[in-house]
């Protein structure tokens, strides 16, 4: 049995043929197209001058300064001077004055009183210390007569030390008594009374002589 040709399907298997040539022709045609090389006529190009201009471009300008010259230092001229000039002019002292060994000079005599500066400044620490008249045992017994308590320190039952600082001066008199340190209640101000109302003492001296000097006395009140 003879089978017949169908030419349909023929020229389906020519098509498709005649397609996968086409396209392998087309990508041949690509890939030697990225893979000519064109090359122009520019010529051929001489490295040695490549690298002659390429030197003077990158040629580095001189950064270090050379070091100026030393200043001319002119010596100074030396003039010599004649030391054996002869000075013609004679002193003519006249000393009116007969001495000899056993004279003796007298000391100078002056006739204005010398002055002697008294120092008015207030001492803390002196040779002889300020006392008072009949010790200190009799000075705060006479402090305890004279203190009251106050009423206000009494009811709020304020008790402690009040420091009051004073200046004897160079006649034994107390001056500018005030308290330093208190415990309030009208205690201060009751010590600074006491104190002001006070009888002289004998007065500090420094180098023999009255000055005035500075004290802090504590005042103990205490309710009993």
């Amino acid at each position: 049995m003879e089978l017949r040709k169908n030419p349909k399907i023929d020229l389906e298997r020519k098509r498709s043929a005649f397609f996968n040539i086409g396209l392998a022709i087309s990508l041949m045609l690509v890939v030697s197209a990225f893979e000519w090389r064109f090359y122009g006529d520019a010529g051929i190009v001489s490295i040695g001058e490549l690298d002659e201009d390429f030197e003077e471009i990158m040629e580095i300008p001189q950064t270090v300064q050379p070091p100026p010259p030393p200043p001319v230092v002119e010596l100074p001229k030396i003039v010599a001077v004649e030391d054996d000039v002869e000075i013609e002019e004679e002193l003519d002292i006249d000393l009116d004055v007969e001495m000899d060994e056993t004279d003796i000079i007298d000391d100078p005599i002056f006739d204005e009183p010398v002055d002697i500066e008294e120092p008015d400044e207030v001492f803390d620490i002196v040779e002889t210390l300020p006392e008072p008249l009949g010790g200190l045992s009799a000075f705060y017994l006479h402090v305890a007569k004279q203190m009251k308590y106050p009423n206000q320190a009494r009811r709020m039952g304020v008790e402690g030390k009040v420091y009051v600082q004073f200046v004897i001066d160079k006649s034994g008199k107390l001056t500018n008594v005030h308290a330093v340190k208190g415990i309030g209640g009208g205690c201060d101000e009751e010590a600074v009374r006491v104190i002001q109302n006070s009888p002289d003492w004998s007065p500090g001296k420094q180098r023999g002589r009255p000055v005035k000097v500075r004290m802090i006395l504590p005042i103990t009140f205490k309710l009993g």
